[in-house]
């Protein structure tokens, strides 16, 4: 079973606010294509300059999972979205999941006693 949380490194820095996008699915199996796929949106969104990170929660069963993509500004989603791989991953989703659900947050508060790493922990929100 994979871990329950998953975190990749932000960077630091001042900013308004973010956004957050939710990536909620039921996964089916995987085969090679869906890891070459997920394996060059992944790549890709860390290549981009507004991505700050991603967390990843998975239910107890390990068959729900939810990942949640932490980006600058609206215009780093808009290009994300309009990655060739990540169009031909929504259009062949049913070959791979069950279901999905996708949630787009302004992300406006993020703080903590420092205890716990998260990648918006090292951003100051105005």
């Amino acid at each position: 079973m994979p871990p329950a949380f998953a975190l990749s490194p932000g960077t630091s820095g001042t900013m308004a606010n973010m956004f957050a996008c939710s990536f909620i699915f039921r996964k089916k199996a995987y085969d090679e294509e869906f890891r070459r796929l997920d394996a060059s949106i992944d790549a890709y969104a860390q290549s981009l300059d507004g991505y700050i990170g991603v967390d990843r929660w998975f239910s107890d069963d390990g068959k729900v999972q939810n990942s949640i993509y932490y980006w600058r500004d609206m215009d780093a989603v808009s290009v994300f979205a309009r990655f060739p791989d990540h169009l031909e991953a929504k259009e062949k989703y049913a070959q791979w999941y069950e279901g999905y659900q996708i949630v787009i947050s302004e992300v406006t508060a993020s703080y903590g006693d420092g205890n716990i790493p998260h990648v918006t922990a090292g951003f100051n929100l105005r």
